[in-house]
């Protein structure tokens, strides 16, 4: 009897269309991924170990940083609730809805949502609950769940993703992914705009500050936690950073991990509610927080799991998820596990229970290649053991118990045999020969079926010769390249003292303007006498003659004014209406091309996020090299709300293809002044 997780199994990998998609993501997402961690200024098995140690000391301390972290979001005015599992952290957003008098609700992506069944809770009490990003509106159309941890649609190509926007919302897009794109973006603006209640994950909590830390690249993450009048973010209790600094290690690597970017789009750091200054921001804010089985897998053998930064790049580079997807990770009920591949063969039996889950353990190669991938160093082939020997709330004596007595004689006859270095040898050549006769047309080893080895897996033959022998004999020495003295690698330990001091401005300006226009903003340098006629330039152009602004005390002085007496409107109330919108910068980020904006007095996010173009002055002596240099300035702590943006709103969730202009603007243009 084959059961239901091997029958999902054998249904994914005779899926054509599934196979195509799957490879499309793997290639890309690798490709991107090695480019994106080639720009690291120290090299990257550095920032794995300090990466694992921040969350190991998060995870060996969690009750002390959840403490702290609590007290501080608290004291920021955020409304934080506890919940010990799926059923109250669900009550708590009910009761948040109920309170508030909510009816439409915006969700961007969020994990933990998935983990609990929140959308079904809330539509069974009559709320109508509307997925924004991409791929989690076109699964919500399909009624499916996540794919995968970051592409929540991978396994779906264009055709499918067509047919489900003609078939449910009557248009055809002709197959093509940009115009898919923009009627995804018509189709939500306006619940944006109209939601009473937008809900989000989060990605790191700081415990120093109380701060929240999103990343995001569409823009509809923005959206929920800006517009609606409440915000209820999602977090599992484990995803805590101590400090600002560990934040900073922490977003130079989760990009470049899960999308292969420097920096997302958007990372929106957030400390309360509106300010009686700001002119936007919801005036509520509510974080639940969820255990829902981590303190119980905190204190079991796969304690380790919970280091995980959710990045998604071991399910990219397993070679099992490759070929099977997200989807045939189910229980004995055909009911998909939230985490899939190979975190969620360690996540799913340590939260949710091992007799429902541990068999997705046994879906792997053992190969390491998660391992590699892992952006903080999580052991996961010795968990994936763990998890197969009953791992979660087993001893040593209940496990030797599971093992069939033929295991177990089989494991203590190779204990003997490889103890010695004699008896090893002979055995080998003895295994050889004997292949030769059981296998002799082959190069794999067929055993009875029972063993399942030969039938679903297969069994390389042993060689004739041990590998010692062919390499006394040069079958394998006369290959090896010799490399030179001066290829050879040095490995230095290098603080962040030793690091080259900055660049000058003018080379701070070039790279700037280099990584912007690399993720296809627009950037020129002028003068403050230059500004108005090269601003007004843009938007003659584009054919705009109003546009939302900052307040005038923000940005240059006589900038606003230069722009109203050559007949342009200039608004600094919210109007979604309006195509294009101009800010400063608080700081620029030279390495990726980021522009900080912190929500405060006079300084709206709305201005950056509602039009499609995104206009930008920012001044010369403002450029700093990395985000290491200013995320722990006070400004980032005391704003309600800061966001940096890299380039214009972007997505790749069909078909891994590449769409500038989602639910935020698409084009940023950087006027960068010069003294």
């Amino acid at each position: 009897m084959v059961d239901t997780f091997h029958k999902y199994i054998r249904n994914s990998i005779a899926d054509e269309d599934l196979q195509i998609a799957l490879d499309a993501n793997a290639e890309r997402r690798l490709e991107a991924r090695e480019n994106a961690f080639a720009s690291l200024p120290d090299d990257l098995s550095t920032y794995r170990q300090r990466a694992k140690r921040i969350r190991k000391d998060v995870i060996d301390n969690l009750d002390r940083y959840l403490e702290q972290f609590i007290q501080k979001a608290e004291n920021n005015g955020i409304e934080v609730h506890l919940a010990a599992d799926a059923a109250e952290a669900v009550q708590y957003v009910l009761n948040i809805a109920q309170e508030t008098e909510s009816h439409l609700i915006a969700k961007s992506k969020t994990m933990v949502s998935e983990e609990i069944n929140l959308n079904h809770a809330l539509g069974k009490a009559g709320y109508k609950v509307v997925e924004t990003d991409l791929g989690e509106y076109i699964i919500q159309l399909r009624e499916e769940p996540p794919a995968h941890i970051i592409t929540p649609a991978v396994h779906l190509r264009k055709e499918q993703v067509d047919a489900t926007f003609e078939d449910i919302l009557g248009i055809n897009c002709n197959n093509d992914i940009s115009i898919m794109t923009s009627v995804a973006r018509a189709e939500l603006r306006q619940v944006f705009l109209d939601a009473d209640i937008g809900i989000s994950g989060v990605n790191f909590g700081v415990a120093e500050s109380g701060s929240l830390c999103l990343v995001t690249n569409e823009g509809n993450g923005r959206m929920v936690t800006t517009l609606p009048r409440i915000h209820i973010a999602l977090m599992g209790i484990e995803r805590l950073v101590p400090t600002m600094s560990d934040l900073a290690t922490m977003l130079e690597l989760l990009p470049r991990s899960a999308t292969g970017q420097k920096m997302t789009v958007y990372t929106t750091i957030i400390n309360s509610p509106r300010k009686e200054a700001d002119l936007d921001g919801p005036e509520q804010r509510h974080l639940v927080l969820v255990d829902n089985g981590r303190r119980k897998m905190r204190s079991s053998p796969l304690a380790e799991g919970l280091l995980c930064i959710r990045c998604g790049a071991c399910l990219n580079a397993c070679p099992i998820f490759q070929e099977i997807g997200g989807h045939a990770f189910v229980n004995e009920g055909g009911e998909a596990s939230t985490y899939p591949g190979p975190i969620g063969s360690i996540v799913s039996p340590g939260l949710f229970g091992q007799e429902e889950f541990g068999r997705f353990a046994r879906a792997s190669t053992l190969c390491g290649a998660c391992r590699d991938a892992c952006p903080v160093d999580i052991d996961l082939p010795k968990m994936l053991l763990r998890v197969r020997a009953g791992g979660v709330t087993l001893n040593s004596k209940e496990e030797k118990r599971l093992v069939p007595i033929h295991v177990s004689l089989g494991l203590k006859f190779y204990t003997w045999l490889a103890t010695n270095a004699q008896r090893f040898s002979n055995g080998l050549k003895l295994a050889g020969n004997l292949s030769r006769i059981v296998s002799p047309n082959s190069d794999w080893l067929w055993l009875p079926g029972f063993t399942g080895w030969g039938t679903s897996k297969d069994l390389p033959r042993p060689s004739e010769k041990p590998f010692r022998t062919r390499w006394v004999e040069g079958h394998i020495k006369d290959r090896l390249p010799v490399v030179p003295e001066n290829r050879r690698l040095k490995v230095e330990s290098q603080d962040h003292e030793d690091l080259p001091p900055t660049q000058n401005e003018q080379d701070l300006i070039h790279r700037f303007g280099q990584e912007l226009t690399t993720l296809s903003g627009e950037f020129e340098v002028c003068t403050l006498d230059e500004l108005s006629d090269r601003i007004i330039e843009q938007l003659q152009k584009l054919e705009i003659k109003t546009i939302l602004s900052w307040d005038e005390t923000q940005l240059p002085a006589g900038l606003v004014n230069d722009l109203r007496a050559q007949g342009i409107g200039v608004i600094t109330v919210f109007d979604p209406e309006i195509k294009a919108g101009l800010s400063g910068a608080d700081a620029v980020i030279a390495d990726t091309g980021t522009l900080v904006l912190s929500l405060e007095k006079g300084k709206p996010q709305f201005v950056s996020l509602i039009p499609e173009f995104h206009f930008a002055v920012i001044k010369a002596q403002d450029i700093v090299e990395n985000i290491s240099q200013i995320i722990t300035s006070d400004k980032l702590k005391q704003a309600s709300m800061t966001t940096f943006i890299s380039g214009p709103s972007r997505t790749a969730d069909i078909e891994m293809t590449l769409t500038i202009g989602v639910h935020g603007p698409r084009m940023v243009h950087v006027f960068c002044l010069l003294e």
